[in-house]
């Protein structure tokens, strides 16, 4: 075999990976396992896919190397193979975003404006939760909320925040999170606060993050 032969062996090897992200269901699927381990049929009931796609898409992800799985009886779980593969994901969204100007338009127009909702950085936030300053609130799903949060942070699934609006302070800053910077439900929750008085605002990114910055996770 060539040296030239060889390289592109290798290069190959590389575009594997390319070729398992280059699918948008796959990318959701990243997105939901970064909060933590998942069964099929749960992926597939929380984006909304058929199982018998949600499996497929699942296998090309394991055959990349991106997820690895765990049987439980003739239940199977899957997970991020590494912490490493989350923030390899989230570096090219952050790279097409920068890149692409139809990336912050399809933005703007899933997530709305977000300058306006006064995005709290991972160590404000952190400031705040040592002063007692702050209340914070996980909008992700239960089961997203088990698998790992900000610690002192309080479980409102994002479509239940208007209905538990009393079990929320009004005198104290609020500040809520979900999936990361492209997740939609932290900004819905937000906008809703607001307009029912609440001072609140945004985490700049979301649960992955933190975890990736080595900052405190309960479970």
């Amino acid at each position: 075999m060539s040296d030239r032969e060889r390289k592109t062996q290798l290069y190959e090897q590389f575009a594997r990976m390319g070729k398992a992200l280059a699918n948008p269901l796959r990318l959701e699927l990243l997105d939901v396992l970064a909060q933590g381990e998942r069964g099929v049929e749960d992926l597939a009931f929380t984006c909304g896919f058929k199982l018998s796609n949600t499996s497929a898409q699942l296998k090309v992800l394991q055959s990349a190397g991106l997820v690895t799985t765990r049987r439980s009886g003739t239940r199977v779980f899957y997970r991020l193979s590494d912490d490493a593969v989350g923030g390899f994901v989230e570096q090219m969204k952050s790279v097409a975003a920068a890149s692409l100007a139809e990336v912050e338009r399809a933005a703007r127009d899933y997530l709305g404006e977000i300058g306006g909702l006064e995005p709290v950085g991972r160590s404000e936030l952190s400031r705040l939760l040592e002063n007692g300053d702050v209340i914070v609130v996980d909008v992700r799903p239960q089961a997203e909320y088990a698998a790992g949060h900000i610690p002192g942070a309080l479980s409102i699934p994002h479509d239940q925040v208007a209905a538990r609006l009393a079990e929320l302070p009004s005198h104290v800053p609020i500040v809520a999170y979900c999936r990361g910077r492209f997740c939609v439900m932290a900004p819905q929750a937000v906008r809703l606060l607001r307009r029912h008085g609440f001072q609140a605002s945004l985490l700049e990114d979301g649960l992955p993050e933190w975890r990736r910055a080595g900052l405190p996770i309960a479970s």
